[in-house]
This record gives C-alpha cells, sequence and structure tokens, in this order.
C-alpha cells in the first residue's frame, strides 16, 4: 500500500524515507552491538567486517590498506553506507510490495542476516563460514538485525507519516 492519500507508489519519498531509516538503524544497531560487546565477558580482537571492507576497497580505490589509526571510522563508514542502502532498498521495495515489511521489519532482518552475515561476509572473505562460527555469534548477528530491521520499519513508517 502506497502511503498518504494515493494509492500511486513514490519512489522518491520511499528513498528519502529508506536512507533516513537505514542510517538511524545503523546508529541504533550500533549502539545495540556497543551495549551488548560492554555486557560480554569475552574479548574478541578479531578485526570486524566493516574494517576488512573497508580495506578490500581502500586496496582497489587507492591502492594500500587504511592506516589503522583510521580502520574503526572507515569501517563505520561502511557500516552506515551499507544500512543506508539496505533501507532504501527496503522502503523501495515496500513501496511496491508491502509484503515486504511482514512482522513490522523482522522478515527483512532475516533476509539480511541469512544473506549478510551468513553468506555474502564469508563469501567475500571477511568472516568465517556459518559452519565455523559459534552459536553465540549467530544469535548475536540475529539480534543485531532485528533491531536493524524493526528499527528501520518504524523510522520509514515515521517517516512516511503512516501511523500503523
Amino acid at each position: 500500500m502506497a502511503h498518504a492519500q494515493t494509492e500511486t507508489p513514490n519512489i522518491w519519498a520511499a528513498a528519502a524515507a529508506g536512507l533516513v531509516a537505514g542510517l538511524a538503524a545503523s546508529f541504533v544497531m550500533d549502539r545495540f552491538q556497543a551495549g551488548v560487546a560492554a555486557l560480554s565477558s569475552s574479548e574478541s580482537h578479531a578485526e570486524p567486517a566493516t574494517e576488512k571492507a573497508a580495506d578490500k576497497v581502500s586496496q582497489v580505490v587507492v591502492g594500500h590498506d587504511i592506516p589503522d589509526d583510521r580502520k574503526s571510522l572507515a569501517g563505520q563508514v561502511v557500516h552506515y553506507a551499507l544500512g543506508a542502502g539496505l533501507g532504501i532498498a527496503y522502503a523501495v521495495a515496500a513501496e511496491y510490495r508491502p509484503s515486504v515489511t511482514a512482522g513490522y521489519g523482522t522478515a527483512f532482518a532475516a533476509a539480511t542476516t541469512a544473506l549478510l552475515d551468513e553468506a555474502a561476509v564469508p563469501a567475500a572473505g571477511l568472516g568465517d563460514a556459518p559452519w565455523n562460527t559459534a552459536p553465540t555469534t549467530h544469535l548475536y548477528s540475529a539480534a543485531s538485525h532485528i533491531v536493524f530491521g524493526t528499527v528501520t520499519e518504524g523510522v520509514r513508517r515515521l517517516v512516511l507519516g503512516w501511523p500503523k
């Protein structure tokens, strides 16, 4: 169902709402992950996939890795850029197929968990294969994406003026 009083899909309004929603959801997901890390007794020194991705992009664009003092920032840029892109894609898809919003964004969350963390990240060499990953890591990933998906849906609806 299209937003406001029209049944005609508005790709530009959806894209703008998705951009805002994806950035907001990325921020909330980041804060959720920081909170979980603060509560966790394990100290992982593994380089985050976002920082590894930033290094790969840097290798292609400028021919070298990102300096260590800038890796955290570069990883955040990757995180927010991906979140913005996913938010836009989700909101535009929802404009044409409202069923995309099933479960108030949790279906989207499940899809992003499966496609990104369980498939794309290992396939790109940015993380371990799912069968070599601890069950708690899978749970953490799913919970993080549920936060991302539900915030994306909530902000998308808010921006578009949907009270449902």
